[in-house]
């Protein structure tokens, strides 16, 4: 009855344990972006960070276990001996390509995070309305409809840019005092 349920000879505890390092790296990051950028509150911008982090990271292992089947033989073993194993060939082939694949990671993990909290926010807006129909008298509310959509959009896109650029950053550093180069 059990044996679906049986953990596999070889786990990849390793990449596991740093994707939760690189979750607790990002959150605060983030979620102090946020806060400061676009004036939510610590508990609703911890939120949005939590959330906008994991289901960016679940979507990011998602879309590696669907591409690794489709790769050249080379990068398959390269990217199962990196989930396994923690170890990169020092080929030059190999490392330009990582470079390729981490900037492509950084904007495609920078859109998702984007639609994530663009979806979040349009799926709690009832309560933002309520709350600012309340702050601001009708005459202000009916002007200033229009212009504060238009710099909301484009706040909100700088600020996750920000934050996903800076929680990245914080990766990278993180990175070369785990595996600093011989």
């Amino acid at each position: 009855m059990f044996e679906a349920l049986q953990i596999p000879d070889v786990f990849p505890l390793g990449i596991i344990l740093f994707d939760i390092l690189f979750l607790l790296v990002a959150i605060p990051i983030e979620a102090y972006i946020l806060n400061i950028r676009l004036n939510f509150d610590k508990k609703s911008s911890t939120f949005y960070a939590i959330c906008m982090n994991f289901f960016s990271s679940a979507i990011g292992w998602f879309i590696c276990f669907q591409i690794e089947p489709l790769l050249p033989e080379t990068w398959r073993l390269e990217l199962i001996n990196f989930v396994f194993f923690n170890r990169l060939s020092s080929s030059g082939e190999v490392l330009g390509s990582i470079v390729v694949f981490a900037s492509l990671a950084f904007f495609i993990t920078f859109l998702m995070k984007l639609v994530l909290l663009k979806s979040l926010i349009f799926s709690l807006r009832e309560e933002i309305t309520l709350t600012l129909k309340t702050q601001l008298p009708p005459i202000a509310r009916y002007s200033r409809r229009n212009s504060s959509k238009k710099i909301l959009n484009t706040n909100l896109v700088l600020t996750v840019l920000i934050a996903n650029a800076l929680s990245y950053s914080a990766i990278l550093v993180l990175l070369f005092i785990i595996f600093p180069q011989s």
